[in-house]
């Protein structure tokens, strides 16, 4: 007897960012696990990606959701899994630092980033709500749940933001309000939230990294997309506002 608790077939999957880092691996593992998936980007260059389509659909705002939202749907039917890969950020971004901290910069970020997607988030929750309910996934970050480690940047002239710490701990707590307010209406609501990302970091901020963390490498971003197919899945029929490190150990320590 085939196992389902991991199929999707029959989901429709929106995932915000469909074409970053994250967003590309976690739309080949929907649609692997069956899912018919759909990549949103602000100013998408294509209109397919590996067989999935690829609509118009900014993330770093919430104006016009309903709209917008409609006609996702109209087009594409309604959503049943929905998850926030997107990174819109100003041009200086990890730029900032606490002791020179540009309010204006700190403001924008915290727009972009948590404003906008906790916006989405509850949007997209009222409409499953009022529909068959679903499943929507967060995009959190170690650093959403632990202070961050400044020794891993020596040597570099990398930074972690400021905001960035404020954006991700938001996200993780907005995302258990959503949880706790949709739970009853059939709407789950999670988080998976990564440690670093191998992506063409230094060489010295890779050693830092990897000395650091228990499994001594980065991630690869396909490894973010098999938890988000959980979380999206039967499997977790059970399971509404976690947030689920993919850190290869960086919390546990």
């Amino acid at each position: 007897m085939q196992d389902t608790q991991f199929d999707l077939t029959g989901q429709t999957a929106f995932v915000t960012g469909g074409l970053g880092l994250i967003g590309r691996a976690v739309c080949k593992a929907l649609s692997g696990a069956g899912a018919k998936a759909i990549a949103l980007e602000p100013s998408p260059a294509t209109k397919e990606f590996e067989s999935m389509p690829v609509v118009e659909f900014d993330a770093a705002h919430g104006d016009d959701l309903d709209q917008r939202l409609s006609g996702l749907e109209s087009d594409h039917g309604a959503a049943t899994v929905w998850v926030n890969c997107a990174y819109p950020k100003t041009t200086d971004w990890g730029q900032s630092r606490p002791d020179d901290l540009d309010p204006e910069d700190w403001t924008r970020n915290v727009d972009l980033q948590l404003n906008s997607q906790c916006l989405i988030s509850t949007a997209v929750a009222k409409r499953m709500a009022s529909g068959a309910g679903g499943s929507i996934i967060t995009v959190g970050s170690i650093y959403g749940t632990v202070g961050a480690d400044f020794a891993v940047y020596d040597g570099t002239d990398m930074m972690l933001p400021p905001a960035y710490a404020a954006i991700k701990g938001g996200i993780h707590n907005y995302t258990r309000y959503l949880a706790s307010y949709f739970g009853s209406k059939g709407v789950r609501v999670n988080a998976v939230c990564p440690g670093g990302i191998a992506d063409g970091q230094p060489d010295r901020f890779v050693q830092n990294y990897n000395a650091r963390v228990p499994m001594a490498r980065m991630a690869d971003a396909d490894e973010i997309g098999g938890p988000v197919v959980f979380l999206a899945s039967p499997a977790a029929s059970y399971v509404t506002g976690t947030t689920l490190m993919v850190d290869g150990g960086w919390t546990a320590i």
